[in-house]
């Protein structure tokens, strides 16, 4: 239907708006605040993404702790000398599993109150600990508070390393919530008072407490559980047994925030500090033989076949003899301004009992054993094995050879410092180490006997099977090579380096105890002396010369090996067996250092400091 406009006689239609065109607001509007909507819900999934890539990330070279049980700890080995003075502990120490309840009251609330106060009233991680924490630190200009709480303690103290590192941090936090989900707190505080590390060994309020007070931790003094809550910030710093003071001055601070807590009155603190501490007698602690305990707790396994017990191994070890050989290679080291040269020693008395070893100039840089686990090229100190195989097949002291040029194949061997005199005698040859006449005479007798000969004296290791092997082209072990010339010092019989004397449990159940027993000859007594008098040349007037000392008699051979990487000397006298290396960890040649020279006098100095205390370290093994 149509209206005619009565002006203009046009008709005109109503026109009925749009809805868009009537809200033009609404249709601006929409498209805003779904846009924000969906920029919004992108942003929350990156940033779900990315923080659940960062927390897999933190998270997934954790430990594995679902079988960590409250109450527990690990199994300890303590090393013992045949007097019974305590070597090394390895793992945690000692006495039973402490349980909250059976601890005082004064330790948990001097735990609590110096370290995490609040500790059931937060869920693994302390918020209001770390604003207090973060405002005394802002006011104080320095670090003097820390916010983690026992809990997180917990996961960094036995789970994780002390780097400082953001990583550890995130990871310490994790672990945290984990265990305030998977345990109560008073199984998380029984863990912590069981696991946490007070130094001298002791892992756990109550070995710490029978460490330095010799008492059961039901028994500590208020004074005495402060000091040892005291040593959570620091062990070795406020120990009590080699810092009393600091340990008595951390201990105030401790009691001063028992009574801020309101734990104790000031009246309580002050009794307690006028008691005083009665602290254990500390027997003195024997330097230099980590590398030595190392060596027996990898070798208790072949021993022991339950290792998860707490377990007390006597040693061979003899102190005294340990701390003369350090001496004696940190001296020598200093005189002959030796930088980066290591330097191992061992040893051992006729039967194979290891009285000392030096496996390496600094065991805080370096764990890595010298004397048991570096494959060295043995070089001349070879040649005692191609001798003895020589006199086995008959030849002696008198057997000339030439020890002039000599050529196999494309192989021209050379000798070091030696001018042809023709011929010379199998002695001489010995004494003066001539390379040639030792390649004649392993052609003569042949590469498999001299192998042979090797293996059944100890050396266990993949040897050269060509005439190379004559002059040490074979990898040795400081520890076989001694072992091997203990034979012919304790006149042929077998010898199989130990240093275990016996293991027994925590109840005094003996696990393993070495027997005497008749030991299998390896030389005929012939052989055996007919090797010794060649030893006792080298040393008399040979290249061993250098290593003898007035008014003793001894026998040695000395080694180098290709381009000066390896010196060798070992030599006995009638009680010791000892052997010592020199040489670069990586094999660069040294700067003409020969067996001859700088160990030979470095034995020599080992073996005039003892004077007579190697045969007192025989009786004792015996």
């Amino acid at each position: 239907m149509s209206n005619k406009d009565p002006n203009s006689g046009k008709s005109s239609v109503q026109k009925v708006k749009s809805p868009k065109r009537a809200s033009p607001k609404k249709k601006k509007g929409k498209p805003f605040k779904w846009g924000v909507v969906r920029i919004g819900l992108i942003l929350f999934i990156w940033a779900s993404v990315i923080g659940t890539a960062t927390l897999g990330w933190y998270a997934y070279d954790l430990p594995d702790i679902r079988h960590l049980k409250p109450g527990t700890r690990r199994a300890s080995i303590s090393l013992l000398t045949t007097e019974g003075q305590t070597l090394a502990i390895y793992g945690e120490t000692s006495g039973r599993p402490l349980k909250v309840e059976d601890a005082p009251t004064s330790l948990l609330q001097a735990i609590f109150a110096i370290e995490d106060h609040r500790f059931y009233d937060h869920w693994g991680l302390d918020f209001f600990g770390l604003l207090r924490a973060f405002y005394t630190n802002i006011r104080e200009g320095r670090v003097v508070q820390g916010g983690s709480t026992l809990t997180q303690q917990l996961a960094k103290n036995v789970f994780l390393s002390s780097n400082r590192s953001i990583r550890r941090k995130v990871q310490e936090v994790i672990l945290a919530f984990w265990l305030e989900h998977k345990f109560t707190k008073d199984q998380i505080l029984s863990i912590y008072l069981n696991r946490v590390y007070l130094g001298r060994g002791a892992f756990g309020f109550e070995a710490a407490a029978q460490t330095y007070f010799n008492k059961p931790v039901r028994f500590l003094t208020l004074l005495e559980s402060a000091v040892l809550a005291g040593l959570l910030k620091a062990p070795s710093r406020y120990s009590p047994a080699s810092n009393p003071e600091l340990a008595l001055k951390r201990a105030k601070v401790v009691l001063m925030k028992m009574v801020d807590v309101g734990f104790i009155s000031e009246q309580t603190k002050e009794a307690a500090l006028d008691q005083g501490l009665q602290l254990k007698k500390m027997p003195e602690k024997i330097e230099g033989v980590r590398y030595f305990t190392d060596w027996i707790v990898d070798e208790l396994p072949l021993y022991v076949s339950d290792m998860n017990r707490d377990l007390v191994v006597v040693t061979t070890l003899d102190p005294p003899l340990q701390k003369k050989a350090d001496k004696a290679l940190a001296q020598g080291l200093k005189d002959f301004k030796l930088e980066d040269e290591q330097v191992a020693l061992l040893s051992m008395s006729p039967d194979g009992a290891v009285r000392a070893m030096v496996g390496g100039n600094a065991y805080g840089k370096t764990q890595f054993n010298r004397a048991t686990q570096a494959l060295r090229q043995s070089g001349s100190i070879f040649k005692f094995f191609v001798y003895l195989a020589a006199l086995e097949a008959g030849l002696d002291y008198k057997t000339p050879v030439k020890d002039g040029p000599v050529r196999f194949g494309n192989w021209r061997p050379k000798n070091y410092g030696w001018k042809s005199r023709g011929e010379i005698s199998l002695k001489d040859a010995f004494a003066y180490s001539v390379n040639t006449a030792a390649v004649r005479f392993a052609h003569q007798i042949k590469v498999a006997p001299i192998k042979e000969m090797a293996n059944r004296l100890g050396v266990k290791h993949p040897m050269a099977d060509d005439l190379t092997m004559a002059l040490g082209s074979s990898d040795v072990t400081l520890l076989e090579l001694t072992g091997a010339f203990s034979v012919v010092s304790n006149g042929g019989y077998q010898v199989e380096p130990y240093g275990i004397l016996q293991v027994r449990d925590r109840s005094g159940v003996v696990l393993y105890k070495r027997e005497s027993v008749s030991r299998k000859r390896l030389l005929s007594s012939h052989v055996a002396q007919s090797m010794d008098g060649l030893l006792n040349a080298v040393m008399e007037y040979g290249t061993g010369k250098g290593g003898r000392v007035e008014g003793l008699r001894g026998a040695s051979k000395t080694g180098t090996s290709q381009s000066y990487r390896d010196a060798w000397y070992i030599g006995y006298t009638s009680h010791l067996t000892t052997g010592i290396w020199m040489g670069h960890d990586l094999g660069k040649p040294m700067n003409k250092i020969t067996g001859g020279k700088i160990p030979a006098r470095l034995w020599k100095a080992y073996m005039q400091s003892l004077k007579g205390a190697e045969s007192s370290a025989t009786s004792r093994s015996s």
